[in-house]
Parts: C-alpha cells; sequence; structure tokens
C-alpha cells in the first residue's frame, strides 16, 4: 500500500441525485480542495490543504492529512452520515445531539 493512501477511504456526499464519491488517498484529497470554489476557502479548508501537502512532502502520516480532510468534509457537510457514526453501536440520536 502506497504511503499516501488512506486505511478508509473518505466518502463525500453532495447532495441527492450525486453519486457517492470516496476520496481514497492525499492525492485525490488535493484535487478535491483544488477544485473547492476560491470564495468558499476558509481556514478549516486552508487547514486540509497545508496538512495533505505536509503529507505529500512527508512531514505528516497519511492519516493526520485524512483526519483534516474529513473535519473539511464535515464543516461543509459533504462528510457521508455513516462516516460520522462512532464505532461500537452508539446509538443516532446522541450523535446527532453531539452534531447540532
Amino acid at each position: 500500500m502506497d504511503r499516501l493512501h488512506f486505511f478508509t477511504p473518505v466518502r463525500i456526499a453532495r447532495g441527492q441525485g450525486y453519486p457517492l464519491e470516496e476520496v481514497d488517498s492525499v492525492s485525490e484529497a488535493m484535487v478535491f480542495l483544488r477544485k473547492w470554489p476560491t470564495g468558499r476557502r476558509g481556514p478549516v479548508y486552508q487547514c486540509a490543504v497545508n496538512c495533505c501537502s505536509a503529507a505529500m512532502s512527508g512531514k505528516m502520516s497519511a492519516e493526520e492529512a485524512r483526519k483534516a480532510f474529513v473535519g473539511f468534509a464535515r464543516i461543509t457537510r459533504l462528510l457521508d452520515d455513516d462516516m460520522a457514526l462512532p464505532l461500537g453501536g452508539a446509538s443516532t440520536d446522541n450523535v446527532y445531539a453531539l452534531r447540532r
């Protein structure tokens, strides 16, 4: 496995009518981020870009970059709801209460 691949892909849901996208690596995350509209690029976006760049240059692990990309996807409401659920059978009521 390439050192820039994620252990678990990040699933992006753009909304109804759009297929789910899976981002499997740091380079795929960078492609996604580069296409993000300029007017919507804030500090969370910049953090994700910086972390992906650091991973590509070997200064950070792919999993650390993945965490930053997941944070970006969550903040922008693109993270597939299934990705936000904790492991271990916690109820979805608790998860959604935390997200409010």
